[in-house]
């Protein structure tokens, strides 16, 4: 199983997961859970954290449990502090915790740009800045920062949620270049729509809100199986995880015709909205 390959790398098997409460946090969660690992549970959800704490001893896993705002330097700052000290150390870090959300660019809020950076794009800086250092002092570790399809894609209407995708990218390729001489690895994770419950969250419009929802009930991916696809992965160290197989197709359609492919995501992104619409 692919937990068993980070397991063998990282045998003290300690992790700390962002947004551990739900979705792909969760399902990542479970599924070290299940191989005996350490948990770092981290979520802003009080009552969903005590749930899946408890699911996850169940399951054989030590938890330590906190309560974190990931868009709250100075909280995420106490709490990597506390949970290396009674961990001993970390050797997987998931900066997963997001939001989804969108509108059209002018109509969407200043406000609203900064609460999606500081939870989508901070939230992955703080991670990486307070845990690389023990990292190093380890001389080993792995990385895994959650990006999406939409930083490749970039709809129309979803500028903010675009732009903090791109970014964990471009940082993830960044520390890949500094910490891959010094046995730490880096994985940036790039699904395409699965279910889970990023729409809850959201604060724009309801056209929005309603075509998001209307992607993820219709994915036809549950979050159990892209955690084990992206576990397993990266257990072969590698960089750029993106899933499923008709996502790395995209992928390799923006880099070999740019504008077809522009005009392709716009195309098709406004007739699923007008579907979405009409549908809801």
């Amino acid at each position: 199983m692919s937990k068993y390959i980070l397991s063998k790398q990282h045998p003290q098997k300690r992790a700390f997961i962002t947004g551990a409460a739900s979705g792909l946090g969760k399902a990542f969660a479970v599924e070290l859970a299940r191989d005996g690992w350490k948990i770092g549970a981290a979520d802003i959800n009080v009552e969903a954290l005590s749930i899946i704490t408890k699911e996850l001893e169940a399951l054989g896993a030590k938890v330590l449990p906190f309560i974190l705002d990931v868009s709250d330097r100075e909280a995420y700052r106490h709490v990597a502090s506390d949970f290396l000290a009674k961990a001993g150390g970390i050797d997987l870090l998931f900066n997963n915790a997001g939001v989804g959300d969108g509108g059209a660019f002018e109509e969407y809020s200043l406000d609203n740009w900064e609460w999606m950076t500081r939870i989508n794009q901070y939230s992955v800086i703080y991670g990486c800045h307070f845990f690389i250092p023990a990292f190093k002092k380890q001389g080993s570790g792995h990385i895994l920062n959650t990006a999406s399809l939409a930083a490749i894609t970039c709809a129309p209407t979803m500028g903010a949620y675009n732009m903090t995708k791109a970014a964990v990218v471009a940082l993830s390729e960044t520390l890949y270049g500094e910490l891959v001489d010094l046995n730490i690895s880096v994985s940036c994770i790039q699904p395409a729509y699965f279910k889970t419950n990023i729409a809850q969250s959201a604060r724009g419009s309801d056209m929005v809100r309603k075509m998001t929802q209307f992607f993820l009930d219709r994915s036809g991916l549950e979050p159990d199986v892209v955690a084990e696809e992206i576990l397993h992965r990266a257990g072969k160290k590698e960089l750029y995880i993106v899933l499923p197989k008709a996502a790395r197709k995209m992928a390799l359609l923006k880099r070999l015709a740019p504008m077809w492919f522009r005009k392709e995501v716009k195309e098709r992104f406004m007739a699923a909205a007008r579907k979405a619409t009409r549908t809801k």
